[in-house]
């Protein structure tokens, strides 16, 4: 493992607010991320952690910078990581041509088709190399994370959480894509990292997951908008997955947030209630 070097450090409501870069082993490339540090962690004292996964076209400065996280996880004493959405600079030939695929948009799946498979790894990046990282590096609980995400990276949030059972205490999502198997965003991106072969992309779709989950159980807390113009088109398709937790018995809760969008805006209005909502399950 690569040694961490540090980018930026500014502190934020009494912890501080840092940028690290890092070879990635899983991705073959620089990789960064943002970890805020609340007041209460030091040497003497470990927290625990919530790992933030953007959506599409972001980068860790996205939360960092417009979330308003900090002052939040600075109230709770939780450490908050946020890695960037994909590998970068990789020089595949077609990364960079589409928003919503390649450069900005890992997905958080593991490619398995020849042209992307070395790098992006999204998901072996997240639940394995960036937590060795964290917890080799940082005053955390290894034992005690959540996980939680926007869009893409809400999909990210609840698949990982699906597919690791007892890895994190909680979830929460802010207007996830919880059915990318029925969807052009997922569809997109399924078929390029995995192949045409649609039952391997049920493995990668929260809502195929859930109908066969077994693992612990916190309640799944999903706050979407209803003036999301991105729900109006079918990309995200919320109500799926709340029939699928319904049809196995695992606790979600759905809330609809009038008048409310796809932006930071929704995400920063509650962002706290997300906090609040993996601190019980975190202390």
């Amino acid at each position: 493992m690569s040694s961490l070097t540090q980018t930026a450090c500014n502190k934020i409501f009494g912890g501080w607010q840092k940028i690290f870069t890092h070879d990635s082993s899983e991705t073959k490339c620089k990789m960064t991320f943002g970890i805020y540090l609340p007041p209460q962690a030091d040497d003497e004292c470990k927290v625990p952690v919530i790992y933030w996964l953007s959506g599409l076209t972001c980068t860790e400065q996205n939360f960092v910078t417009k979330a308003g996280a900090q002052r939040y996880a600075a109230q709770h004493g939780i450490a908050i990581v946020a890695p960037d959405t994909s590998p970068r600079g990789c020089n595949i030939e077609g990364e960079d041509e589409s928003y919503d695929f390649g450069s900005g948009a890992g997905f958080y799946v593991d490619a398995t088709q020849e042209k992307w498979k070395t790098n992006y790894r999204m998901y072996s990046y997240i639940t394995k190399e960036l937590p060795d990282i964290v917890n080799a590096n940082f005053p955390v609980l290894a034992d005690k994370q959540s996980i939680m995400g926007h869009s893409m990276g809400g999909h990210g949030a609840l698949t990982l959480f699906l597919k690791n059972p007892g890895m994190y205490q909680s979830v929460s999502a802010f207007a996830p894509i919880c059915n990318p198997v029925q969807c052009a965003w997922g569809q997109k991106a399924l078929a390029g990292y995995l192949g045409e072969d649609k039952e391997a992309w049920m493995d990668s779709d929260s809502c195929c997951l859930v109908k066969n989950y077994s693992g612990p159980t916190s309640d799944i807390l999903i706050d979407q908008g209803q003036d999301d113009n991105f729900l109006s088109q079918g990309q995200l398709l919320p109500d799926n997955f709340l029939a699928a937790c319904n049809s196995n018995n695992v606790p979600v809760i759905l809330r609809m947030q009038e008048g409310y969008d796809h932006s930071y805006f929704f995400i920063a209005t509650f962002i706290g209630e997300h906090i609040a909502h993996h601190a019980k399950y975190l202390k």
